[in-house]
C-alpha cells in the first residue's frame, strides 16, 4: 500500500450525496471530526428529482441550507397529478389540504440533482466536515470484529489508510462495501423494475397552480413520470418490469420515443418538444430500479445509510426522503455514542428499527397503489397471474412483494399482512379511485389513514425544524426504545 496513514477522524462516511452530507454535517454540527469520501467530483448527475416537503422543510433546515434552496429557485411543487386508477383523467393531490403541510411548509421542489447535491456537500464543508473528492473506498478496516476505518485511493491512484471510530456507508445502492455488514441484500419478487429515461425541453405544463406537480401515467406497458425542472426543462422516464429489458437494448431513443407513442397523455405533452442530445443530460439513460432491503442495517463500527441499505420504487418520490430521513437518523446514533449516553447496540437498533418502520411505510403505500389499478391487460397488476393463486388479489400480490426481506411479521405472511392492511388498503383506493372533477379535482389523500402514517415521521421533522423542538409524544416505538433529545440530534429515553 502506498501512502502514509491519515490522521483519524470520529467518523468516516462514504459517499457525498444527499444521505451522505446529511449524517457528516449533523454529525460535525455536534463538534465531531468527520471525513467524507466522495469517489466522483461534483457538480455530477444523478437521478432521483422530485423531493418531499418533510425533506425540503425539515431537514435542509436542520443543516443549515434554507436559504441557498430559495436563492436555487428551484421549481416549486405542490403535489403530485396522476393518470393512474379506474379514472380515465388525471387528478391531483396538494399537500396543502393537510393541515400539517399548509402554509409554506405546502410546497417541496423539483430540483436538478447536481446543482441540490452541490448545495448540501458544499454545506457539509462549510459545518466543518472534512470532503474528499474523486477519493474512491475499495474496502472497510477490522480489528476485533469491529470496523475500525477504511483504504481507499485517491484520485492519483494512491492508497490511503484512515481510522475511525465509526464507518458510514452513503454510496448507494452499487456500493463496494455494503456487503461487509454481513448478511445479504433481498430483492422484492415483484418490485424488480427498469427506468428508462431522457431529457426533454419545450414539454407542456399542466395548468396553474400545478404545472410545477410532478405527473405519474400509467399505461400497459407501466408507468411513466413527467417532472418539470425549469420552465423548459423536464425529465422524462418509463418505469417498466424487468422482463421488458428487451426493449431497452440496442437504440435507448428510439425505444424511449416508442414507449412514450405509447402513452398518450405523455405524447401529448411532448408534442412540441424536443430530446435534449448533449450536456450532462444528452443521453438516454438505464437504471435498474430494483427494490431491496438488506439482511442487517449495522454492525460494530460501520452503518448503512439510504440507499446502501434499502430501496423501494420511486412511484411516491421517496428516494431523497429516506436518503436524508436515514442519514438524520444515523448522526442520531452516532453522537449518542460518541457523547456516551448510550451505548452501541442500543442506538443503531433505534436506528434500524425506525428505518425499516418507514421503509416498510412506503412499501405499504406502494402495495396499495400498483394494487388499486385494474386493467388486467396492464402486466403491473398481473400479480393474481403471475402467481397463478386462488387467493383473493391482494394477497397475491403481496405475496410477491412481501419477500420477508424487512423482516416484518406481516410481510412474511401474507394473509397476516392482509388482514392488517386491508382496510386501509380499500380506503385509499376508494378515495384515489373517485371520478376527477373539472381540471383533476384534488383528492384528500391525507384523509387516507396509510398516507398520513407515510408521512408522520416527515412531519415530527418539519415541526421540529420549525418550532426547535422534536415531537415524539407517542413515545418510543418498543418498549425500552428511545426517542429523539430535544435539540433532535441526538437520542434521549423516554419521559415517562
Amino acid at each position: 500500500m502506498q501512502g502514509e496513514e491519515d490522521h483519524e477522524f470520529d467518523v468516516v462516511v462514504v459517499g457525498g450525496g444527499p444521505g451522505g452530507s446529511t449524517v457528516s454535517t449533523l454529525v460535525a454540527m455536534q463538534g465531531h471530526r468527520v471525513l467524507l469520501l466522495e469517489k466522483e467530483e461534483f457538480p455530477r448527475y444523478q437521478i432521483g428529482e422530485s423531493l418531499l416537503p418533510s425533506t425540503v422543510h425539515g431537514i435542509c433546515k436542520l443543516l443549515g441550507v434554507s436559504d441557498a434552496l430559495e436563492k436555487a429557485a428551484f421549481m416549486p411543487k405542490r403535489g403530485g397529478t396522476f393518470r393512474w386508477g379506474s379514472s380515465p383523467e388525471p387528478w391531483t393531490f396538494s399537500f396543502s389540504v393537510s393541515s400539517t403541510f399548509s402554509g409554506p411548509t405546502s410546497l417541496a421542489y423539483q430540483v436538478e440533482r447536481m446543482k441540490f447535491d452541490q448545495i448540501l456537500l458544499d454545506n457539509a464543508r462549510d459545518k466543518g466536515v472534512q470532503v474528499r473528492e474523486k477519493s474512491s473506498v475499495v474496502d472497510v478496516i477490522e480489528e476485533d470484529g469491529r470496523v475500525s476505518g477504511v483504504l481507499y485511493s485517491d484520485a492519483d491512484g494512491v492508497r490511503h489508510e484512515v481510522r475511525s471510530r465509526f464507518v458510514v456507508d452513503a454510496s448507494g445502492n452499487k456500493s463496494r462495501i455494503q456487503s461487509r455488514i454481513g448478511g445479504t441484500r433481498h430483492y422484492s419478487e415483484f418490485f424488480q423494475n427498469i427506468a428508462l429515461f431522457g431529457y426533454f425541453e419545450g414539454g407542456k405544463r399542466l395548468p396553474a397552480p400545478n404545472s410545477g406537480n410532478i405527473l405519474c401515467a400509467a399505461f400497459n406497458s407501466g408507468w411513466f413520470w413527467y417532472i418539470p425542472l425549469t420552465d423548459e426543462l423536464t425529465s422524462v422516464g418509463a418505469v417498466l418490469r424487468r422482463d421488458a429489458l428487451e426493449r431497452v437494448q440496442g437504440d435507448r431513443e428510439k425505444a424511449l420515443m416508442g414507449l412514450i407513442d405509447e402513452c398518450p397523455l405523455i405524447a401529448e405533452y411532448l408534442s412540441e418538444a424536443r430530446r435534449v442530445e448533449s450536456g450532462p443530460y444528452g443521453e438516454v439513460r438505464v437504471r435498474k430500479d430494483y427494490s431491496y432491503s438488506q439482511d442487517t442495517f449495522w454492525r460494530p463500527g460501520m452503518v448503512l445509510v439510504g440507499d446502501a441499505a434499502c430501496f423501494i420504487d420511486p412511484v411516491f418520490s421517496s428516494g431523497v426522503h429516506l436518503a436524508t430521513y436515514s442519514g438524520l437518523l444515523a448522526a442520531r446514533s452516532i453522537n449518542s455514542c460518541l457523547s456516551g449516553d448510550f451505548e452501541e447496540t442500543k442506538c443503531f437498533e433505534e436506528y434500524e428499527l425506525r428505518y425499516r418502520n418507514e421503509y416498510s411505510l412506503f412499501h405499504d403505500f406502494l402495495v396499495a397503489f400498483y394494487d388499486m389499478h385494474q386493467d388486467e391487460d396492464s402486466y403491473f397488476w398481473t400479480a393474481k397471474k403471475v402467481m397463478n393463486s386462488s387467493a383473493p388479489g391482494l394477497e397475491s400480490f403481496v405475496e410477491l412483494v412481501g419477500g420477508g426481506a424487512s423482516h416484518e411479521g406481516g410481510l412474511v405472511n401474507p394473509a397476516s399482512y392482509t388482514e392488517q392492511r386491508e382496510s386501509t388498503f380499500r380506503e385509499f383506493s376508494e378515495l384515489a379511485d373517485r371520478p376527477a372533477g373539472e381540471s383533476g379535482t384534488d383528492r384528500d389523500l391525507f384523509d387516507s389513514t396509510l398516507v398520513q402514517s407515510v408521512l408522520e415521521e416527515g412531519a415530527k421533522i418539519q415541526v421540529h425544524a420549525a418550532l426547535g423542538d422534536a415531537e415524539d409524544d407517542e413515545g418510543p416505538m418498543r418498549e425500552g426504545g428511545l426517542v429523539p433529545s430535544a435539540d433532535g440530534m441526538r437520542w434521549a429515553d423516554f419521559a415517562y
